[in-house]
């Protein structure tokens, strides 16, 4: 009887299947966790998009940074996210290169700018990715930001 018992291969595959499983769910909520941490990334780098297409239409659009901020965080789906103690999360800078050199940071209201100077704004977009779940030994908060940098068009 006792061999009979020992040979019998039933309910196997729910013991295997209970074994797997808490690996199965754990790698299940790490893939959702990624594909939010992706789709956050995704709303960043766009709302820094955005916010640089406002500043990019003129040299008096470059200054207005509230503006920026205003369409990044529109942009971003008015997500909470995106403010840290109710202080908008976008940096804006007007970038400019004077002859083809290298971008270097510049004053967009000089009175008398060098000849063959070319204006550029360059946005930064940072907010903080909340984890679903608490997972021990990885940070609940992630920071996640976009940034991009467009020519000023209307020089």
């Amino acid at each position: 009887m006792m061999r009979k018992l020992l040979r019998c291969e039933n309910g196997t595959g729910m013991v295997e299947f209970a074994l797997v499983a808490p690996f199965l769910v754990l790698v299940f909520m790490g893939l959702l966790e990624l594909g939010r941490y992706t789709y956050y990334s995704i709303l960043a780098a766009h709302a820094a998009r955005a916010a640089a297409a406002y500043g990019s239409q003129n040299t008096t659009s470059v200054k207005d940074t509230t503006g920026m901020q205003n369409v990044a965080v529109a942009d971003g789906g008015n997500l909470t996210t995106w403010t840290t103690n109710g202080q908008g999360a976008v940096s804006a800078q007007p970038l400019c290169s004077v002859n083809g050199s290298a971008l270097s940071t510049c004053g967009a209201n000089a009175s008398s700018p060098p000849a063959n100077t070319v204006y550029y704004v360059s946005v930064t977009v940072t907010g903080r990715f909340h984890t679903l779940v608490h997972y021990p030994g990885l940070p609940d908060d992630v920071w996640v930001s976009g940034s991009s940098t467009m020519r000023v068009s209307g020089q």
